[in-house]
C-alpha cells in the first residue's frame, strides 16, 4: 500500500467506501508502518448520502430501550461545518431518560487514537446533545462521551450490561443548543482524554474494555441531535 493512504478521506454511503475505511485501518495497523500510520485519518461523511436515508454500514440500536428505535437519517443542512449534509437523529415521542440511542459501524474497529466529531444540540426536554461512542462491544457495552447544554456539562461515560457510570465530568459550560462544537477523544491503553471545542476537560483512567470495538453516535432519550465530520485516528503499533 503506498504513501498515499496515510491520509484518507472517506465519504460513506456506498460499499466500496465500507472496504476503503477497513484497508485504511488495517494499514494503520500494521507492522513496520507506524510513522505512516500515526497520520492515517478515517472521515466518515455524509455527504454522498441520498438526504432520508441511512448510510451504508450504519445500524440503529438502543441501549435500554423502552418504545420505537430513533430515527436516524441523513439531512440537508445548509449550516453543516461541511456542507450539504448531517446525519440526524430526529426527536423520539417516548423521552424515557434510561434509553440510549445509537447509530453505529461494526466494521470500522478501533482500539487506540483520537475520535472527533462535530455536533450541533437541537431540541430536547429530557436530554440534549450527544456525543461519540467507541471500543463498542454491543448495543450494551462501550464509552461515550457527550455534551448537555441543559445540564452545561462535558462527561465521559462507560456503558457496561447496560448500565452507565460516569468516569469524569466538567461542569458549568456554556454552549448553547443550536451552536455547533467539537467533541475530541484521544483514548490509549486504559487513559482517556476528552477536548471540547479545543480545550481539555476530561482526563481519567479506565481498563474495563480492553478489545478494538466499533464506533459511532450517540443521544439520550428525547435529544434531537444533528452531527458531521465524524474522525477516526487509529494510533501506530
Amino acid at each position: 500500500m503506498t504513501r498515499n493512504m496515510a491520509r484518507t478521506a472517506i465519504t460513506l454511503g456506498t460499499g466500496l467506501a465500507a472496504m476503503v475505511a477497513l484497508a485504511a485501518l488495517a494499514y494503520a495497523g500494521a507492522p513496520g508502518h507506524a510513522q505512516n500510520a500515526k497520520s492515517t485519518e478515517i472521515r466518515l461523511t455524509f455527504d454522498a448520502v441520498h438526504p432520508g436515508a441511512l448510510p451504508a454500514g450504519w445500524k440503529v440500536e438502543a441501549t435500554n430501550r423502552r418504545g420505537n428505535l430513533a430515527a436516524w437519517k441523513v439531512v440537508a443542512d445548509p449550516t453543516a461545518p461541511s456542507s450539504p449534509n448531517v446525519l440526524r437523529a430526529a426527536p423520539r415521542s417516548d423521552n424515557f431518560g434510561g434509553t440510549y440511542n445509537l447509530c453505529w459501524r461494526k466494521d470500522v474497529r478501533f482500539l487506540d487514537g483520537e475520535i472527533e466529531v462535530k455536533l450541533r444540540a437541537n431540541t430536547g426536554h429530557e436530554d440534549q446533545g450527544g456525543g461519540p461512542i467507541w471500543r463498542v462491544q454491543d448495543r450494551n457495552n462501550y464509552y461515550v462521551a457527550r455534551y448537555n447544554p441543559l445540564e452545561r456539562n462535558f462527561r465521559v461515560y462507560i456503558v457496561k450490561d447496560g448500565a452507565r457510570r460516569m468516569l469524569d465530568s466538567a461542569p458549568r459550560i456554556k454552549i448553547a443548543t443550536g451552536q455547533w462544537l467539537t467533541i475530541r477523544i484521544v483514548h490509549k491503553g486504559d487513559h482517556i482524554e476528552g477536548w471540547l471545542d479545543g480545550k481539555q476537560l476530561l482526563d481519567v483512567h479506565d481498563g474495563t474494555f480492553t478489545k478494538p470495538g466499533g464506533v459511532g453516535l450517540w443521544t439520550k432519550a428525547d435529544a434531537a441531535t444533528s452531527f458531521d465530520d465524524f474522525t477516526v485516528r487509529p494510533a501506530g503499533e
